[in-house]
């Protein structure tokens, strides 16, 4: 059965139900070059929620705005990297609800491109009217935070916090109704045994799948790329605490101590920089199938989905589906990796 969220403030942002879309090119170019069958294979297109560049946070935040409105917030606070996906998307929402958006963004990513600091996600957070900080990668995030809202109370205003990527359990919901979305276009497109693969992150998308998978008790199974952390057994603890909360406010059972799958071949040296299986995947989906993926999240989540193809991970699978997370506008802070000087 469908998911009741009326109970649950929400202001509407996404464009819904986003695309299910055949790669048909991908699948034939990887034949071409393998000479292996693969299942049909799909791209779950989470770009197209519609605010400003889309992407996956539009979900969350139709909730975590919807929260913040009804408890009389003026100000949306929220964190991320320089080149914060999250933040650009919480910037769009809260210029959509008539709220003011600080952003708290740590220079944690030890990247010198000519464009990381003035480009992508970067440019788009101020042309939509977010007040930007820039602090160190090594501060004190706790105390920053801490300081950052007791001087907007100060200043007389009502500030709401939207923990980093909006991995809250209360931002985990739109992907608990994401899941029964994908569900129902599998079933009406005639595909019963699928996989669903994405990268994982802050672990909010993860969860809320997970949730919704236990809500409903059937569908595709969820498996992640970790783009994120090098200590992946911390993090699926982590994602598996905010799956158990997410499941519990839509009342459905808790995950299984195995529900978090977290494949961690694709990081590289660390979160946000480039590497070489990255490259290729952004660009044999672009030359494929025409769709834009981005250098921090989609493209090593690809280059995973693409490794466990090749390996015959979902070689038994009617279909393998690839949730296209967002982050096109980062491609535009990476330009030298895929440019030549």
């Amino acid at each position: 059965m469908p998911i009741s969220l009326d109970t649950f403030a929400r202001f509407p942002l996404a464009h819904l139900p986003t695309p299910l879309v055949e790669m048909k090119r991908l699948r034939e170019a990887l034949s071409r070059e393998t000479g292996h069958k693969f299942p049909r294979l799909f791209i779950k297109r989470d770009d197209c929620t519609g605010l400003a560049g889309g992407g996956n946070k539009t979900r969350k935040l139709e909730f975590l705005i919807g929260e913040a409105i009804a408890g009389g917030a003026d100000t949306v606070v929220t964190t991320g990297a320089v080149q914060s996906n999250h933040a650009r998307q919480t910037a769009a929402a809260a210029a959509a609800a008539g709220l003011a958006s600080v952003l708290v963004l740590f220079d944690t990513v030890p990247y010198q491109g000519r464009s990381y600091r003035r480009s992508g996600n970067l440019l788009l957070d101020a042309v939509l009217g977010a007040e930007v900080r820039i602090v160190p990668g090594d501060a004190d995030a706790g105390a920053v935070f801490a300081g950052v809202m007791d001087e907007l109370r100060a200043a007389g205003r009502t500030p709401y916090f939207v923990p980093v990527g909006g991995s809250s359990a209360v931002g985990s919901l739109g992907y608990a109704a994401a899941y029964h979305e994908l569900a129902i276009q599998l079933e009406d497109a005639g595909i019963g045994d699928a996989a669903l693969i994405h990268a994982s992150s802050s672990g909010g998308t993860q969860a809320g799948l997970i949730a919704g998978a236990c809500h409903r008790g059937r569908g595709p199974e969820i498996r992640a790329v970790n783009v994120y952390r090098a200590d992946p057994d911390h993090m699926a603890q982590g994602i598996h605490a905010l799956a158990c909360k997410t499941a519990a406010l839509i009342e459905a059972p808790a995950p299984a101590p195995g529900a978090v799958v977290l494949d961690s071949d694709q990081l590289g040296e660390r979160y946000g920089l480039p590497t070489d299986a990255m490259r290729r995947a952004v660009e044999l989906v672009a030359r494929t199938e025409g769709v834009l993926l981005d250098p921090v999240y989609t493209g090593k989540g690809m280059a995973g989905f693409i490794a466990q193809l090749l390996a015959g991970v979902y070689s038994q699978r009617d279909a393998a589906i690839f949730l296209h997370t967002g982050g096109m506008p980062g491609l535009f802070a990476y330009e030298e990796e895929f440019v030549a000087s």
